[in-house]
Parts: C-alpha cells; sequence; structure tokens
C-alpha cells in the first residue's frame, strides 16, 4: 500500500499543477494588478529621443495634470496596432500623454513616430529598461495612467483595444480626476 502511494503523489500533484496551469492559461494579462496603484510614481529622469522634437521627462511632470503614460517600442507589434488609439485619446481626454520609449534606438523610435504620428507630448529614452522596471512594467505595451498629485491609479498590460480604450482606460481618467 505504502509503494503505491509513493507513485501515486507525484502523479497527483503533477496533474493539480497541469491543471492549474491549463485553467490560467486563457486568463487576460491585463487582469495582473500593479504593485504601483495607488502609490506615487517612481523617481525617474528620462532624456528626449534626440532630434524627435518633443523633450523627454521626470517625475515632476507628472503632477499638476491628469497623465496617460504609455510604454512603447518600435519594434513592438502590438504597439503599431494601439498607435491609432493613442492618436484618438488625444482628441477625447484632457490629458497630458506621455511616451517612454522602451529598448529602441533613437533612429527607430523617430521612424515609428514619424510614419504613425505623434501623439505624445514628451518622449523619454528607456534604453537599458531601468525605468520601465521601477514603474513595474511587464512587456510593451502598457499603459498607466497618473492622477494630477503623481499618484499611479491605473494599469492596462498589454495593447489598447476600442473597448479596452471606452470601458478601462477613459473611465480611469475619469476617476483620476475625482
Amino acid at each position: 500500500m505504502m509503494r503505491y502511494l509513493l507513485f501515486g503523489l507525484p502523479l497527483i500533484a503533477l496533474v493539480a499543477l497541469v491543471s492549474i496551469f491549463a485553467l490560467s492559461i486563457d486568463r487576460d494579462p491585463g487582469l495582473v494588478r500593479s504593485v504601483m496603484i495607488d502609490r506615487p510614481a517612481p523617481a525617474f529622469s528620462l532624456s528626449p529621443v534626440p532630434e524627435l522634437g518633443v523633450p523627454g521627462f521626470d517625475t515632476a511632470a507628472l503632477t499638476g495634470q491628469i497623465s496617460v503614460v504609455n510604454v512603447f517600442a518600435s519594434w513592438c507589434v502590438p504597439c503599431r496596432a494601439e498607435h491609432p488609439l493613442l492618436l484618438a485619446l488625444k482628441d477625447v481626454a484632457d490629458i497630458r500623454l506621455l511616451g517612454i520609449n522602451q529598448a529602441d534606438t533613437p533612429e527607430n523610435a523617430r521612424a515609428f513616430l514619424a510614419e504613425l504620428g505623434n501623439p505624445y507630448d514628451a518622449v523619454g529614452a528607456d534604453a537599458d529598461r531601468r525605468v520601465s522596471i521601477d514603474w513595474g512594467v511587464y512587456g510593451v505595451p502598457e499603459t498607466f495612467v497618473v492622477n494630477a498629485r503623481g499618484i499611479i491609479t491605473f494599469k492596462h498590460t498589454g495593447p489598447l483595444t476600442p473597448a479596452s480604450v471606452e470601458t478601462e482606460l477613459l473611465p480611469a481618467i475619469d476617476r483620476a480626476r475625482g
């Protein structure tokens, strides 16, 4: 009897783990709650992407007005897909839109924004991903809402979609105002 138990326990544990992973595979990555929510934005300073025509930014730029911070890269296919929504966001929301350009060359970042349009009021170059790590970024794209006091109030992981802008991002911007 003990022999069957010794062989059966690892098998039961394996089946349990596989079941947990299988049930988690369809989960929305946006459901991961960031530890940064309801905390001040981390202290940082990002220099501008050279020759882009907009400044870089730092922690102080996140106070005084609602800010939406979008982490993007030219090599990111989902960033390209969500970009038209960022352009439209500037027309429907009274916000400051800031970009963190992650692990990109200046030439590629400039070409990406020249081709698709630049919705950002400022773009900081995060070549070594240090600032992204401090923000708790898992991967690009990710979008944050920061209230006028510099507190992160919302995080969207993954590309924005028309539905997520309507049902998540715009309500988060409204909540940040209140």
